[in-house]
């Protein structure tokens, strides 16, 4: 009897997982002794023996069948070893649905296939035969209104077909309470569903590749038999009863799906149709987006859409393709020319230069439209200019009053320049500068100075821009990445082409902005060419120094502003010229304007001496120009870069003229005052200097003066002026850095010299001819006689009437100035001292006594004035004791005429009178007395 084997056992299965009728490769122990030894095969608990193939004892080949159970084990049974046992098991998936014209390596059950027309309520669309739970795992919906979900997700959509799909409401709706587990499930399904999609064909000839082999097995088999029979080619042959079969089947077959095989055709040339446009649909959609985007000014969109299509599509031979792309091609071009336009557009702002020109190079457009930018905000600006210009001119001819337009220092954006000029120039006058204007005279800006300062703002406004323009067209960073490699060579060359024409552009706008300046302030050093097109403003009145003043300030600060943009500098220079000539006019101005105010001071003169015998007149008349040289500090100051406005001699010739003018108007105002006849006196505002201590302030009681008081007061107010005045304007002129300061104290100092000899000569004349004529009456009143007269018995009449008028003379001037008497009276004593030589040389004899008498008056005369004597009379004097013949003198030559005195008891008799003589006059002769021993020069 035969030992009974071991039951089966199933180690192992594979694949251990498929779908109905899959090829299984079952391995283990004891699988049986042959094929008839093997009498049953159960997977998942479906009988597959009917296509089981016994390899070996331990491999069966078969097909997995239709079974109830998802899972379950491999049973083997066998005569030898009885029913076994399996350690391993096998998972049945649910096989895809197959449509009736679906391909399948391996037959169907036509009770299984799948028929779309009996699946309409799964809401999947007829384009797309996708499944209806694409996540392959159980689908539980949720309970949330429909409602809420569409406010939750606004514009979005849970079909998974849709362009605007939204998976989140997707899961919402359908997984809402699924585990986590299931969800990570789902995506392996999808990854698998998307690798079989990619896959496609391939995919199928491979999963059915073991059925074609069986199947071209079989045909070779067949094939070899019919062969070694004989019978292929026989006819009424199995093989040709076969073929005939099989031509049927397939005839009736076609005929049979002729209509829905047509209809397949159909819905599959459709649907590759609806894929192309659904693959191309970027292209086909593109002439469509790229209007709209350009109506809502999304440039990028447009651009990255085109260089997109350019990419893909540029160089198809696909007609369709070709239509399509030559309308996006047109789109494009329009966009170009929208573009363009934009960017030559004025006024625009350099971010959207920048932008309109990035664009048009990122859409390689034709020519080079960064320079036309350049070149049209070139003109736009010189238009600006000229359009400034004529506005103004306008607006004087409508408007001619200096009253507006009006400045706005407390909105301007910029420093106000006027502001700046208050203070560093002192504006604010004396007396002499603020008669007949209120305080809002500096803000009333005159139309020329508004225009300047417009037309400079104007240009700072758009020059920087322009420049950075220009800048950034050098560097480069105008373009984009891709433009900038594509075309760096070609712009490597239009850079240096065009530099020599932007060169020219700015000097064009500098060179207009200086003319349309010089037309308004200068229109002297306009070319006649250029009058008509930069000037025009057919004004008569000059701008004050000022104004000037504070239009230079103006420019100054568009200069530096200039500067700080990196402009070379050879570029503005002609600024720096006109700022030169400004600075010079402006200096020329203010001179003349001030000796026009100097020539007014004469009118407020109100001859009211101070103690040092001065008016206020040399005091407003040195502050004056103070305040001019003050005014023009900031204006002769050079700035840097600036030349200096001396630096040409016929301006410092120019200059040294014009104060020399200031101070002879001066010197000329000083001799009217002292001519100005009694009824021209303005005698309203006189007043007395109470605080002055002299004794004569009552000479101002009767609100009067004389012409021989004017005299005296004009002549100290000379002598100040030779003493300090002068001095002190020579030390501001050194001070504020003016040429030729030695000439014009020169100038000034000789005619002040010439005027005040000529005023202390008519003063003298007015005094001393009096007291002279007065002499030769007085010594001969009463028919006095030399020859025969009594013994003297005192200084006569005549004599002590010329002393109390001579003491009138010292009063007068005593109550001007102190400085003064010595000068006068030197002069007038000169005077009578001379008449009276004179009339003593005159007389032919003297008797005893009349020589006495002579004697007595002379010595009385020399001894009283003897402290205001000159050196010359001093030393005649002195020699008259000595009887120095070798010295000539009035009153030496008045004693030599005399007789000697012929005894010592004359001697005595004429000390006695002296002595008397003194005694009884010493009220009178204290003035003498007391008078400083200083003497002036005549």
């Amino acid at each position: 009897m035969s030992r009974s084997r071991q039951p089966p056992l199933v180690t192992g299965i594979s694949p251990n997982e498929g779908i109905p009728w899959t090829k299984v490769t079952i391995r283990g122990e004891n699988l049986g002794t042959g094929p008839t030894d093997l009498i049953g095969l159960t997977i998942c608990g479906h009988n597959c023996l009917l296509t089981a193939e016994w390899m070996s004892a331990s491999k069966i080949v078969c097909r997995v069948g239709q079974a109830k159970n998802d899972k379950g084990d491999i049973i083997v049974t066998t005569k030898s070893g009885g029913r076994g046992t399996s350690t391993v098991s096998f998972k049945l998936l649910k096989p895809e649905k197959i449509g009736i014209l679906d391909q399948s390596a391996v037959w169907v059950d036509e009770m299984n296939y799948y028929d779309m027309r009996t699946d309409r309520n799964k809401g999947i669309p007829p384009l797309s035969l996708r499944p209806a739970n694409p996540l392959g795992i159980e689908i539980e919906k949720c309970k949330l209104p429909q409602k809420n979900l569409e406010v939750l997700f606004h514009g979005m959509s849970a079909d998974f077909t849709s362009e605007n799909f939204s998976a989140a409401w997707y899961l919402i709706e359908n997984h809402s309470n699924t585990s986590f587990e299931q969800l990570k499930m789902a995506v392996t399904n999808l990854k698998r569903q998307a690798n079989k999609k990619s896959e496609g064909s391939l995919a199928y000839v491979k999963g059915g590749l073991s059925t074609f082999f069986e199947a071209q097995d079989a045909l070779s088999a067949i094939h070899q038999k019919l062969e070694a029979d004989g019978t292929e080619k026989v006819e009424g042959s199995m093989t040709q009863k076969l073929e005939n079969v099989l031509n049927r089947a397939s005839n009736t077959a076609d005929t049979l799906f002729q209509e829905v095989l047509g209809r397949k055709d159909k819905a599959d040339s459709t649907r590759n149709a609806l894929n192309v446009l659904q693959r191309f649909k970027f292209l086909f959609n593109l002439p469509l987006n790229i209007k709209r985007n350009i109506q809502k000014g999304d440039y990028d969109v447009v651009i990255n859409d085109y260089e997109k299509a350019k990419s893909l599509f540029g160089k198809t031979e696909v007609q369709v393709f070709k239509k399509y792309y030559a309308e996006v091609e047109a789109g494009i071009e329009d966009l170009r020319e929208l573009l363009l336009k934009k960017l030559l557009e004025t006024p625009s702002t350099l971010h959207d230069q920048k932008r309109y020109i990035r664009y048009l190079s990122d859409l390689h457009a034709p020519g080079d439209p960064a320079w036309q930018c350049i070149g049209a905000q070139h003109k736009w600006t010189l238009k600006l200019m000229q359009d400034c210009k004529e506005g103004h001119v306008k607006s004087l001819k409508g408007n001619p009053g200096p009253h507006s337009p009006m400045l706005d220092l407390d909105n301007d954006a910029r420093p106000s320049v006027l502001g700046h000029l208050s203070q560093t120039a002192s504006l604010k006058r004396g007396s002499s500068f603020q008669s007949g204007r209120d305080d809002t005279w500096r803000y009333k800006t005159p139309h020329r100075v508004a225009f300047v300062e417009k037309l400079t703002k104007l240009v700072l406004s758009q020059l920087p821009n322009f420049w950075k323009l220009w800048i950034s067209y050098v560097n480069g960073s105008l373009f984009s990445e891709t433009a900038e490699k594509s075309g760096q060579i070609e712009r490597s060359k239009n850079v240096r082409q065009r530099q020599n024409d932007f060169k020219k552009m700015i000097q064009e706008v500098m060179h207009s902005l200086v003319k349309l300046i010089r037309g308004a302030l200068l229109p002297f050093s306009l070319r006649e060419g250029d009058g008509r097109q930069y000037g025009g403003w057919e004004v008569q009145a000059e701008l004050s120094g000022q104004w000037l003043a504070h239009v230079i300030q103006t420019i100054r600060l568009t200069y530096e502003s200039l500067t700080a943009l990196e402009i070379p500098n050879d570029m503005l220079q002609i600024i720096q010229d006109l700022i030169l000539d400004l600075r010079i006019r402006c200096i020329m101005v203010t001179l003349q304007h001030t000796a026009e105010e100097i020539k007014r001071l004469a009118e407020k003169e109100d001859w009211i001496v101070d103690n040092e015998g001065l008016t206020s007149l040399p005091c407003q008349f040195e502050q004056s120009i103070v305040h001019s040289l003050q005014s023009l500090k900031g204006v002769v100051d050079c700035k840097p870069g600036e030349a200096s406005v001396f630096q040409q001699p016929k301006t410092q010739e120019e200059v040294c003229q014009l104060c020399i003018s200031i101070m002879q108007v001066f010197i000329y105002c000083l001799e009217q005052l002292s001519t100005k006849p009694d009824a021209d006196i303005d005698t309203t505002h006189l007043s007395v200097d109470v605080s002055s201590p002299d004794l004569f302030g009552s000479i101002h009681e009767d609100f009067g003066l004389t012409s021989e008081q004017r005299l005296l007061i004009v002549l100290s107010n000379c002598c100040y002026l030779e003493r300090h005045t002068f001095l002190n304007i020579a030390e501001h002129f050194e001070k504020h850095n003016f040429q030729g300061i030695e000439k014009i104290t020169q100038v000034s100092m000789a005619s002040l010299k010439e005027l005040d000899q000529r005023l202390f000569e008519n003063y003298i004349e007015l005094k001393a001819d009096p007291i002279v004529g007065s002499l030769e009456t007085g010594i001969y009143a009463g028919y006095f006689d030399w020859k025969d007269c009594l013994p003297p018995a005192g200084v006569r009449n005549y004599l002590k009437e010329a002393l109390v008028n001579i003491i009138a003379v010292h009063a007068e001037v005593f109550t001007i100035s102190k400085e003064l008497v010595p000068r006068v009276l030197a002069r007038v004593i000169e005077a009578v001292s001379e008449e009276l030589s004179r009339l003593m040389q005159c007389v032919s004899s003297f008797s005893r006594n009349g020589a006495l008498q002579a004697r007595l008056e002379i010595c009385a005369l020399r001894d009283t004035v003897a402290i205001y004597l000159t050196p010359e009379s001093r030393l005649e004097m002195l020699n008259c004791e000595l009887q120095d013949s070798t010295v000539r003198s009035s009153f030496k030559q008045a004693l030599e005429a005399l007789p000697q005195l012929a005894s010592g008891a004359d001697k005595k008799l004429l000390e006695e009178l002296l002595n008397k003589f003194k005694s009884s006059m010493h009220l009178q002769l204290t003035c003498f007395q007391a008078a400083s021993p200083t003497v002036m020069k005549t």
